[in-house]
């Protein structure tokens, strides 16, 4: 295997995991925003308010993006990464 097979599929590796992370992330971020967006307007501070929420959107963008998820990772896994095992 050469440095640049490596280094590629390094960077394809680290692309997928930030494909597969970016709904979850965005998910969290837009709940957080508005959730933070309410503590401040009606001063109330309470820290689950954050938290179940987030956990809650985070769970049901999981839940829909799981078949992405998992399409993305078998692909990179028999497209990519068992040709270079089989090869070499």
């Amino acid at each position: 295997m050469t440095e640049f097979i490596f280094y590629d599929t390094l960077r394809q590796g680290l692309w997928i995991a930030v494909m597969i992370s970016l709904p979850m992330l965005t998910a969290a971020l837009v709940t957080g925003v508005a959730i933070g967006l309410f503590q401040a307007l009606t001063s109330i501070q309470e820290m689950t308010l954050t938290f179940v929420p987030k956990l809650a959107a985070m769970l049901v963008v999981f839940w829909m993006t799981m078949g992405f998820m998992t399409e993305t990772l078998t692909g990179f896994f028999t497209d990519r990464l068992v040709p270079i095992i089989a090869g070499g």
